[in-house]
């Protein structure tokens, strides 16, 4: 059963290919083949009239479409055809045969509103026919009305065959845009990843490596005045760098295959904020830490948010505004987490407070993320602040 699909499946895309590249040769091939048959199923009872009328009838279904004429005609010459033929005498078998054919070509190539309407006038030709000579002395017996159950027949399997290829082209259709469609969300979510590990790795390990930038800067001058203090900031500095690499390895871990066992989301939640103030201040920034309203359970990604914001926001200060002072406000409201940090230097990212950088960018992303807003510019009285508003159901599981 598979292998008689297949073969008709390989059938028909050959003959699709052939009436693509050569469709004269193949109607011409099809006219050929019907007067042939039609010649051999009347055998020698085939008259004169017979045989012209058989050759014009197998000729139209060449000549009609090659000079574009209406598809009817070709049933219109068969019909005629049949009509002669059997005024002439002739056997019945050869023009019911190329009448069927003719009907069916049409059907399979025509709405069924145009099907009906032809196929009507076909039995309409035949029953004109089949009055009028019976109107004739001894003319009973010269029209035949036996070929019309076979014409109905014709132009039903044409529809159906109809049906079938634009139900199977439907399928195909729909197929394909499925699959164009998986694609593209394949597309989507492998981008929306790589922002979002993109934003990642900037809040996690830019975050450290400006520490070590701003440590490395310090030391240019206590190497010359302070040794004590410039071990102090080579310790920070390796500090930094050791917490960069196991940021750097958190994240990696979100490209590892499923499976294996590596954390899925870099570290960083408000819980840590001390620990994350602290390596700020031994960077020279002296940050402020409030809280208002009751503190309480944040759902993860709101905690993480949070947090990044907080930290970009400070990695921002310590680059532009070395040696000021930083204030961090958390207000826990009903169903809204608001963050704000501000710092009291110069505005933090000099030409960035007029076109935002990565930082800024993938704070605003993160904030959109959730639903939330977010707003970052300079301060009137000098400085920079970023303010960050972020839904956060009360109650939320973590």
């Amino acid at each position: 059963m598979r292998r008689a699909a297949v073969l008709s499946a390989g059938l028909r895309r050959w003959s699709q290919r052939m009436a693509g590249a050569h469709p004269g040769a193949l109607r011409a091939a099809g006219a050929g083949l019907l007067f042939v048959a039609s010649v051999a199923v009347a055998g020698p009872r085939q008259t004169l009239a017979g045989l012209v009328t058989t050759a014009v009838v197998s000729a139209s279904f060449l000549v009609v479409p090659t000079m574009r004429w209406p598809a009817w005609l070709i049933t219109a010459a068969a019909t005629g055809g049949a009509v002669v033929m059997m005024l002439a005498g002739a056997p019945e078998s050869p023009y019911r045969l190329y009448l069927v054919t003719a009907i069916l070509v049409f059907s399979l190539r025509n709405e069924m509103a145009a099907v009906i309407l032809v196929t009507g006038a076909v039995w309409g030709v035949f029953a004109l026919a089949y009055g009028v000579t019976a109107a004739l002395p001894d003319g009973d017996d010269l029209i035949s009305l036996e070929a019309l159950p076979s014409v109905l027949a014709a132009a039903a399997l044409g529809q159906a065959i109809r049906a079938n290829q634009a139900r199977r082209v439907m399928l195909e259709e729909r197929a394909r845009r499925a699959e164009q469609s998986r694609e593209e969300e394949a597309r989507r979510r492998v981008q929306a990843e790589r922002l979002r590990i993109a934003r990642d790795l900037h809040d996690a390990v830019g975050h450290q490596v400006a520490l070590i930038s701003v440590q490395a800067g310090a030391m240019t001058f206590l190497l010359d005045t302070d040794i004590e203090k410039a071990r102090i900031s080579l310790a920070h500095i390796q500090d930094a760098g050791e917490a960069a690499l196991e940021e750097l390895r958190l994240s990696v871990g979100l490209l590892r295959q499923a499976g294996e066992h590596e954390p899925v989301e870099p570290a960083g939640r408000l819980s840590g904020l001390d620990a994350l103030v602290a390596s700020f201040a031994a960077a020279g920034l002296r940050v402020t830490c409030e809280v208002t309203g009751p503190a309480r359970p944040l759902p993860e990604a709101v905690d993480l948010t949070a947090f990044r914001l907080v930290q970009e926001s400070l990695t921002n200060a310590a680059k532009h505004a070395t040696g000021s002072r930083a204030t961090v406000r958390l207000n826990f409201r009903p169903g809204t987490l608001s963050v704000t940090v501000e710092n009291e230097g110069p505005a933090a990212g000099g030409r960035d407070a007029v076109r935002p950088g990565h930082g800024i960018i993938g704070m605003h992303e993160r904030a959109a993320t959730l639903g939330g807003q977010l707003t970052a510019g300079p301060r009137p009285e000098g400085g920079f602040r970023v303010t960050a508003e972020l839904p956060a159901p009360a109650g939320a599981p973590r």
